[in-house]
């Protein structure tokens, strides 16, 4: 029901999504109240972090998908109006090697190698921080 909602991987064009074999094992569905002010998705960023550290904790993979067709999802597993589908996070048995790796500032897309290999580039953290200086207050 969930899976059909779902567009997988758009940078790897020559890719489906996973096999029947392949597919998540479970799917969290994160939704805001429609009326939720803007920090509630901090809110929602942690906890899903949390929930992805704690599957590769006990060997599991997930992803955080954001393409969906949230028309057809609100339609079938009835969710009222009054939440918006924010992501949603698949959970399963990975199947492939994923790598993260440093990313350049103007390219952040994914791919895979000849070998399979998944690359997942991320902006590194020096590059996120911009370090200040602490002023004492006379």
């Amino acid at each position: 029901m969930i899976y059909p909602c779902l567009t997988w991987a758009g940078y790897l064009t020559d890719w489906n999504g996973p096999e029947k074999g392949e597919r998540p094992t479970g799917y969290i569905l994160v939704l805001l109240p429609t009326g939720a002010n803007r920090y509630a998705i901090f809110n929602a960023a942690l906890a899903i972090q949390t929930l992805l550290l704690s599957a590769v904790e006990r060997g599991w993979g997930g992803c955080v998908i954001g393409s969906i067709d949230r028309n057809r999802l609100r339609e079938d597993l009835r969710i009222p109006d009054s939440y918006r589908i924010e992501v949603i996070v698949a959970l399963g048995k990975p199947v492939e090697t994923v790598v993260v790796e440093d990313a350049p500032p103007d390219d952040l897309r994914y791919w895979r190698d000849s070998s399979g290999v998944h690359h997942v580039p991320k902006l590194p953290v020096d590059t996120l921080i911009i370090p200040t200086r602490l002023h004492r207050l006379s």
